[in-house]
C-alpha cells in the first residue's frame, strides 16, 4: 500500500451519503507532549469514519481521478477496523477530505499514512495536513513515534506535505527505497520511495 495525496479538480465537493458517527476528539494529553497546542480549525467537522461511509469515500478518491481507486469494501473495512486511525473532514455537511491510516503490527510505534484526499472546494486552505496531524492527536497514536508513508518521485506536492509535518514536528525527515515498479501490474507505475518521519513525542 502507498500513501497517495490529490485534490480534486471541480468546485463541488461530493456529499456525504450517510452523516453518522460522533466528531473526533482532539488528545489533549497527546499534543502536549509533542509541544504543541491542539489544532482548531473552524469550519469544519472532523470525525473518524464508520461503515456507512465506504462509499461516500470511494466516491470522494474516486473524483480525485489520480489516487489508486480502492474497492469500496476497503474503504468498509477502514471505517469498520482501522477508524481510530482515520479522519473525515465535513464543510457544511459533505465530506470534504479524508485521511486513511494504520499502524503496522510489526512496528506498533508508527503510523503508516496510505491515501490523504481532498476536495478542490477546500484546496489551499492546508487541509490534508491537518487531516495528518490530527491523526496523531487522536488517543490510538498517543504512544507512536513515527510516520511513514510511501510516495512516487514524481508526487510533488505530497513531498511538501510531508516536509511541512517533518518540520512542525520538529524531527526529521528520511528517505530510502520503498516498493519498486516492477511490483506493480502498470507498466507505467513509477516506484515508491519510503518516507519515515521521527522520532516524535519524545
Amino acid at each position: 500500500m502507498k500513501v497517495e495525496s490529490a485534490v480534486l479538480q471541480h468546485t463541488d465537493a461530493p456529499r456525504l451519503t450517510v452523516a453518522t458517527g460522533s466528531d473526533s476528539q482532539t488528545s489533549e494529553g497527546s499534543s502536549a507532549r509533542r509541544g504543541r497546542k491542539p489544532r482548531r480549525e473552524i469550519g469544519y467537522r472532523f470525525r473518524h469514519p464508520d461503515v456507512d461511509d465506504g462509499q461516500a469515500i470511494w466516491e470522494l478518491v474516486k473524483e480525485t481521478g489520480v489516487l489508486d481507486i480502492n474497492s469500496a469494501y476497503s474503504y468498509i473495512m477502514l471505517g469498520e477496523y482501522f477508524s481510530e486511525t482515520c479522519l473525515i473532514a465535513e464543510h457544511k455537511g459533505r465530506m470534504v477530505g479524508f485521511v486513511s491510516g494504520f499502524i503496522p503490527q510489526q512496528q506498533p510505534d508508527t503510523l503508516f499514512i496510505w491515501q490523504v484526499a481532498v476536495a478542490g472546494s477546500e484546496r489551499g486552505r492546508g487541509l490534508a495536513k491537518t487531516l495528518v496531524m490530527k491523526v496523531l492527536e487522536q488517543p490510538a497514536c498517543a504512544d507512536l513515534h513515527y510516520l511513514e508513508c510511501t510516495v512516487t518521485p514524481s508526487n510533488k506536492p505530497s513531498k511538501r506535505l510531508f516536509g511541512s509535518i517533518a518540520r512542525e514536528l520538529g524531527t526529521e525527515l528520511r528517505i530510502k527505497e520503498g516498493f519498486e515498479g516492477e511490483l506493480f501490474p502498470e507498466d507505467d507505475h513509477e516506484g515508491e520511495r519510503l518516507f519515515r518521519i521521527g522520532p516524535f513525542n519524545t
